[in-house]
């Protein structure tokens, strides 16, 4: 007996889908690859400026290794702490969707990887393309103890401008000189003044030019081609210094920052605070010779001591010889124009200029949050607090340096929040984070008192609540521009101005339709920023000022964000070798 199969049109057309779904899907899991890394924390010798010392490093290298991977991958990455200090890294850009076990805060997310230990982060790249970076988040260990971090787009899919001849990290870091940053940071713990200021600003780990004992060696030097477009990938791992950066006799052009995508804007300058990234396009279109590359400190605050020297690096064009500079045929190097140590006017001429690479009515939209569930207003200061007979005080007028968000001194607990918050145990934390400053007054005014507690509290957010956050920069101790990193998430920066945020008249001002996405950003000296996002990742994440001082001074806050509906919204278990408490 014979059987006819009647099939379908619809029959057809829906094997055809399914089939080619399958092959879509397929294709997405065999382009994605999972890199294995193994890091290992031990001290190594360092010599620079004419200063021979131990300093933390991974695998022996100073700046750390670069990890690279491409959009949808994921990274495995073994920390064996073999140093003498308690140890954790954070993957500074890196969402860690669902996964707030791998981000890496002490106390916050994890507790510290003691010495002889280990730990395995996993890092599942879901949605970042571009510079991000890796750093200790554990004291004052990321002095050294840091990297770059590459996020190429997807395999198939290509940059959103011109495919440049030659990609370069540069990393801009610091030098102690006779000191060890672990003691420096411990110290000032202990007798509440301020931390020794840094000796040097380094590129790539080498001061360069312009320091006493400076030698050949100490310069990072960069050979290009003419004609040729380079794509700089700029990173400030500085502990306590927003820096300018520039390039004699170049222009360069902002493509991208905090591994995001910008509209393309060409400038003389950048300014990029402690925890920011920018990718900078770079023509090679000048004679040939050598250029300067520069960076040196913006500062804000009234007072405050910081590194004023200048880190100095070479860009070199292909075939110069120095002979010919000798013989002024080609340009003799010379520094590139930087703004003032405290040119305000220019740090906001260059910020103003980011805006989203993605528009609201555009095919690639921006979804910025329009429709407002929750609204913060956090007051970020510098306080002192009196002392206790048994702790010395070496602030003004006898008092100690603290910071505080909303009045608030943050203090780590002993126990991680995040397994307190997903095991149930109390006493860790309160849930009782005041939403806004508990007292209102003229935040930017002169001489203000500002009386702060310590605590450990957080702010519990509803799964996939829209979020707007003020921050409010305040004149209490000393105004400055507090570049504010938060852990988790991308946010989009609808506003910023002078002065006190009014919640009437400023926000009719927000930018809605083509707001710069960003994961640290900078709250301006004596005024405010205002950003949006929405509360899709489940977990603890912290918010804090990448001013290192200023956080470990307790200028931190924590969101708790719930558990969504279904298992794709919910946080991952722990891992079975999260370090012990």
């Amino acid at each position: 007996m014979v059987f006819k199969l009647k099939i379908s049109n619809t029959m057809v057309n829906t094997l055809t889908i399914v089939f080619s779904l399958f092959v879509f899907l397929t294709s997405q899991i065999a382009q994605a690859k999972i890199h294995r890394h193994t890091f290992t924390i031990k001290s190594k010798t360092f010599t620079r400026l004419c200063d021979t010392k131990n300093i933390l490093t991974v695998n022996g290298e100073f700046p750390g290794p670069t990890l690279k991977a491409h959009r949808g991958d994921k990274l495995i990455v073994n920390v064996i702490n073999n140093a003498n200090y308690n140890m954790t890294l954070h993957w500074h850009g890196a969402r860690q969707v669902r996964n707030p076990w791998s981000d890496g805060p002490e106390y916050v997310t994890q507790c510290p990887i003691r010495p002889g230990e280990r730990y395995v982060y996993r890092i599942d790249l879901t949605v970042e393309e571009g510079t991000i970076w890796w750093h200790a988040h554990s004291q004052w260990a990321r002095a050294t103890v840091h990297g770059a971090f590459i996020v190429y787009p997807k395999r198939g899919s290509s940059y959103p401008f011109p495919k440049p001849h030659r990609e370069i990290p540069l990393i801009l870091g610091e030098w102690w000189k006779k000191k060890n940053v672990m003691d420096i940071a411990g110290n000032a713990n202990r007798t509440g003044g301020e931390p020794a200021i840094s000796d040097a600003y380094t590129i790539n780990g080498q001061p360069g030019y312009l320091y006493p004992c400076s030698k050949p060696a100490d310069t990072f030097k960069m050979k290009v081609v003419r004609h040729r477009r380079y794509l700089l990938r700029i990173i400030n791992a500085v502990m306590d210094e927003e820096l300018f950066f520039a390039i004699a006799n170049h222009t360069l052009t902002v493509v991208a920052k905090d591994g995001l995508y910008l509209k393309h804007f060409n400038t003389s300058y950048l300014m990029i605070t402690p925890g920011q990234s920018m990718d900078v396009l770079l023509h090679a279109n000048q004679r040939s010779g050598r250029y300067f590359m520069a960076a040196r400190a913006y500062s804000s605050a009234f007072g405050a001591g910081f590194d004023k020297t200048t880190t100095t690096a070479i860009l070199k064009y292909k075939g110069h010889s120095v002979t010919d500079e000798l013989n002024r045929k080609t340009p003799v190097l010379v520094l590139p124009y930087l703004p003032p140590y405290n040119h305000t006017e220019a740090t906001t001429r260059f910020t103003n200029q980011f805006r989203s690479y993605r528009t609201r009515t555009s095919n690639r939209p921006v979804n910025v949050p329009v429709k407002i569930d929750t609204r913060l207003l956090y007051a970020i200061s510098v306080n002192l607090m009196n002392c206790s007979d048994d702790k010395p005080c070496n602030g003004p007028f006898g008092k100690r340096f603290s910071s505080s968000v909303n009045n608030v001194s943050f203090v780590n607990p002993t126990v991680d929040i995040l397994r307190a918050y997903y095991r149930r145990i109390g006493g860790v934390f309160q849930a009782d984070f005041p939403r806004k400053p508990p007292t209102e007054f003229n935040y930017t005014g002169e001489n203000l008192p500002f009386p702060t507690r310590f605590g450990t509290k957080v702010v519990v957010l509803d799964f996939n609540s829209s979020v707007e956050l003020v921050l409010q920069g305040t004149n209490v101790l000393a105004s400055d521009n507090h570049p504010i990193h938060l852990h988790g998430y991308s946010f989009f920066v609808v506003g910023s101005g002078f002065g006190n945020f009014d919640r009437r008249k400023d926000p009719l001002k927000y930018n809605l339709v083509d707001p710069p996405e960003e994961t640290t950003v900078g709250v301006p000296s004596n005024g405010w920023t205002a950003v949006r996002f929405v509360a899709n990742n489940p977990g603890v994440w912290l918010l804090h000022c990448h001013i290192e001082r200023h956080a470990t001074w307790g200028m931190n806050a924590v969101f708790i964000v719930k558990d969504g509906p279904t298992k794709s919204s919910r946080m991952l278990k722990p891992p079975p070798d999260l370090p012990s408490c």
